[in-house]
């Protein structure tokens, strides 16, 4: 594939990534540090996508402020901001597929409750909501992908879905805050070099941030967990039928 013709592919993935994250409360990493990786490998994806995964955010923060629930996000966010932290300065260091079964593994199980509805009767409270936060920010940090996880364990606070975008979503600001410096402290001159693909891909997250923004009240507040879990499982299956996944299978 050409140069020009993975830019533009970058620019439809990362507008699509974004307006499933405005619905899901996450996706763009998930979705976008996958595809960049095929063209620039893991490490520089991980660190670039970061940038992008910022702004969507960012705007789906502003968007959604008035919905935060401030006790989850001190509770959860907290703790996935040090995760995310310790992720990000151990990243370089960790093999990907061993990491990418293990991932893929929780995100099959956690979705594999929430479509059944058996997550539903899963409460986080105490020391379990911070380990969660921690988990999901860890592995935020060390390959980009935290949503999934974040979104799964968040279902036990029993949000309505408002407040659990909303709360997902400053998390992931957290989360992003944390990492950022220390990728940039490592990588920045890689990320220059990539420059094209890392605005395309900017630009492309905001477009379908705003244009995604309006389809959460459209949905149902009984299937909206559905909804999140039924990604949340489909992202699991992606990541295992993946090339880390596959090699590391056979």
């Amino acid at each position: 594939m050409s140069d020009n013709l993975f830019v533009l592919l970058l620019g439809f993935v990362g507008a699509v990534a974004g307006a499933i994250a405005s619905v899901a409360g996450f996706g763009i990493g998930s979705i976008l540090t996958p595809v960049l990786s095929l063209h620039v490998g893991t490490k520089v994806a991980v660190a670039a996508v970061s940038i992008p995964h910022l702004i969507g955010t960012a705007m789906r923060c502003w968007h959604l402020k008035k919905n935060i629930d401030r006790k989850v996000l001190l509770s959860f966010g907290i703790t996935s901001a040090v995760g995310g932290l310790t992720g990000a300065t151990i990243y370089s260091c960790i093999k990907s597929p061993p990491l990418t079964l293990v991932f893929s593994a929780i995100l099959l199980f956690a979705g594999t409750l929430g479509v059944t509805g058996l997550g539903e009767k899963l409460r986080l409270r105490g020391p379990a909501a911070w380990i969660a936060g921690a988990l999901s920010g860890l592995l935020g940090g060390l390959v980009g992908n935290q949503g999934g996880i974040r979104s799964a364990a968040m279902f036990g606070f029993d949000l309505n879905k408002h407040a659990f975008v909303a709360t997902a979503t400053a998390i992931g600001l957290f989360v992003d805050a944390a990492r950022m410096p220390v990728y940039f402290s490592s990588q920045l001159n890689q990320i220059a070099q990539i420059w094209t693909l890392v605005a395309a891909a900017s630009v492309g997250v905001a477009v379908g941030t705003f244009a995604g923004m309006g389809l959460l009240a459209k949905i149902d507040e009984r299937k909206f967990k559905r909804v999140v879990s039924a990604f949340i499982l489909l992202l699991g299956i992606w990541m295992l039928a993946g090339p880390n996944g596959l090699n590391l299978l056979r």
